[in-house]
């Protein structure tokens, strides 16, 4: 049996249906609303509240429209995601071509994705539920396998250097969002709580039983920045995936 979403209708996303038709045009009156701007609502509701926020009623009242009526122009919640994460995708300035060197262009790709993950914080948390790939996310899936044309990948091993760059990218903005709340909640600067933990850390080491700790925190700057730690970890992430070359 098909599952179902909160309308009763069929939940689940056929890519086909929603990417390869374009909206039917009605007869009669012109129609009041239209999916390009159910879609910038979702995302702006999402941006200020989350994702968990997001519901067809939410979106519906934003729009001065009624929740069953919003249903003509996107089914269900789950294609109002799908149609959210290509929206955001869009953002993405993407060069006209590869520049020749690239391990450049991957990390302004992965770049360009930190930026617009943070301008949309449910992005990193709503990627793995993901079901297909719109256009705006498919130009720069080509966009990223024409720079990863050169390395000397085969076919699979380019898509999947992507997927696992991307999945790098939202883990490590997860991981900075969580950062950022709790150095809100706690009332104390970055700097501030690095430094207590660091002064924990080491007098921890100092007794002697950890020693490969003391060594790593000798060697450790107390308040890194944030752009400098991502683009450490991301050139490993780089020459990991690459290595094979």
């Amino acid at each position: 049996m098909p599952r179902t979403g909160s309308s009763g209708r069929p939940a689940g996303v056929d890519p086909e249906l929603l990417w390869s038709q374009a909206e039917r045009p009605r007869r009669g009156r012109p129609p009041a609303h239209n999916r390009a701007a159910i879609i910038a609502e979702a995302v702006a509701l999402a941006d200020a509240e989350g994702l968990a926020a997001v519901t067809m009623r939410a979106v519906a009242s934003r729009i001065g429209a009624g929740t069953m009526s919003l249903y003509s122009y996107v089914p269900n919640k789950e294609t109002l995601l799908e149609l959210m994460i290509d929206h955001v995708s869009g953002d993405h300035r993407l060069p006209p071509g590869p520049s020749g060197n690239w391990r450049a262009d991957l990390r302004e790709i992965a770049h360009e994705q930190r930026a617009i993950m943070h301008r949309h914080p449910w992005l990193p948390g709503a990627l793995p539920a993901q079901q297909t790939l719109g256009p705006n996310t498919l130009a720069v899936w080509e966009y990223t396998l024409a720079v990863l044309a050169p390395v000397g990948l085969d076919a699979r091993a380019m898509l999947e250097t992507f997927s696992v760059l991307t999945g790098f990218v939202a883990s490590h903005v997860l991981y900075e969002l969580a950062q950022e709340r709790t150095v809100e909640a706690a009332g104390r600067t970055s700097g501030e709580l690095l430094d207590k933990q660091a002064r924990h850390l080491r007098s921890v080491a100092a007794g002697g039983g950890f020693p490969h700790l003391a060594q790593a925190l000798e060697a450790t700057s107390s308040d890194p920045a944030p752009q400098a730690v991502f683009d450490r970890l991301l050139d490993r992430m780089i020459n990991g995936l690459t290595a094979a070359t």
